[in-house]
């Protein structure tokens, strides 16, 4: 596993490898044996690349990503959160384990106008769900938030994850 201190440098080949897989494995019996085909790579090399960029941190975990829309979870709203920032800390470490949160960010205040300091997506199948576990969660911290609001989206305009394209030197990471 790289240290702390270690930086990794993607090159063309972890770049490409990056692209080939961002939008998905192919569902294959053996998918990185057909990554490696389409690369015109070796397996092994395909592999142990993968390895190499996930004990560095470039990539963080491969898994499964289900349409939470298609699954019927259409009442999702960002809950933000006024906590104290001697608490956010644990407050998100607390928020974000829940399983009807996907993500969890502590992002600066904006203002006297905007005190929220946590934001939390939270799903539900519809907005009264949401509500109420948004609800819970206000009850489950206590006096640790002092004020919380959620944000429906009123339509998805663009969603995807960060995507590389081929254009851009290759990149250093330093490994946590």
């Amino acid at each position: 596993m790289a240290s702390a201190d270690s930086i990794y440098i993607m090159d063309n080949t972890d770049r490409r490898i990056v692209e080939e897989t961002q939008s998905g494995l192919p569902l294959t019996p053996q998918p990185w044996h057909e990554i490696a085909r389409r690369l015109n790579l070796d397996v092994f090399d395909v592999m142990a690349r993968v390895k190499a960029m996930q004990s560095s941190g470039i990539i963080r975990r491969i898994g499964a990503v289900p349409n939470h829309y298609k699954l019927g979870y259409r009442g999702n709203g960002m809950s933000v959160w006024d906590i104290d920032d001697a608490d956010i800390r644990e407050v998100g470490q607390i928020v974000g384990a829940l399983d009807c949160v996907s993500h969890c960010y502590h992002r600066p205040r904006q203002g006297e106008d905007w005190p929220y300091n946590l934001f939390a997506m939270v799903h539900g199948h519809d907005r009264a769900e949401v509500t109420q576990k948004v609800a819970d969660i206000a009850t489950q911290l206590g006096v640790k938030q002092r004020a919380h609001k959620i944000l429906f989206s009123t339509r998805i305009l663009k969603k995807t994850g960060l995507r590389l394209t081929g254009q851009g030197p290759a990149t250093g990471h330093r490994a946590a």
